[in-house]
């Protein structure tokens, strides 16, 4: 296994081809920063462009996922001047990348944390994770196109009931609603996403996933004959 990464983000690549990223400020329950931000993304199109990664699960540190902009760093933001909202990367980067990603979530998810859950392609949680949109209830429109990614996973109406109420959502019922694939015991968490990823990699061609998870994003907007063809 090859270790690398930054301080805010852990970089980890197996023997399988499985890139493990882990969001590393639990002293922050991994609050969202530029500097994690900026990893974080580097790390994403590093992968996108090495034919050794094949599968990605991202993680957090600790007991939380990722609970979304650390408080700290926006008031760093108002007292140096520095944009918070200067952003050199979409927000939904992880959908454009051509590989699996697979979101291993430890604990909160909430606000940009909730965003990079979504983004991935496929979700394991842990049975102690939560959800929250939280933008409503901190007087903000819903941020960075995710309502379009949130409707179409799991549907308008429970959408709707995400986003507008924004309240707290628990692992069982994020698993009923389609928020997430699975549901495990936070101990068999991380286990349980890296053999799920393992077999992908190990058994399902580079090129395949390229394409096919390109269609999937596609298909989102395109007719059933466009599809086809």
């Amino acid at each position: 296994m090859t270790s690398t990464g930054s301080p805010t983000v852990l970089s980890e690549l197996d023997e399988h081809g499985v890139l493990l990223l882990t969001l590393h400020r639990s002293e922050r329950n991994n609050g969202w920063t530029i500097e994690m931000e900026e990893a974080y993304f580097g790390l994403l199109i590093d992968a996108a462009n090495n034919p050794a990664v094949k599968v990605i699960v991202v993680t957090g540190a600790g007991k939380a996922f990722c609970p979304g902009l650390d408080m700290l760093a926006l008031a760093e933001s108002a007292a140096t001047g520095q944009r918070i909202g200067s952003r050199r990367y979409p927000m939904d980067l992880a959908r454009r990348v051509p590989k699996p990603i697979i979101a291993a979530i430890n604990g909160a998810a909430a606000g940009i944390g909730f965003i990079q859950a979504c983004c991935a392609d496929i979700r394991f949680a842990a049975s102690t994770a939560k959800f929250t949109s939280s933008f409503a209830r901190r007087g903000l429109p819903a941020e960075h196109g995710i309502t379009w990614v949130v409707e179409r996973i799991v549907g308008y109406a429970n959408a709707a009931d995400l986003m507008l109420s924004a309240r707290v959502v628990l692992a069982d019922e994020a698993l009923a609603m389609g928020l997430v694939n699975r549901v495990v015991a936070p101990d068999e968490l991380l286990p349980a996403a890296l053999a799920y990823a393992r077999d992908i990699a190990d058994n399902c061609a580079p090129i395949s996933l390229a394409h096919i998870k390109g269609q999937l994003l596609d298909d989102l907007e395109r007719s059933s004959e466009e599809a086809r063809l």
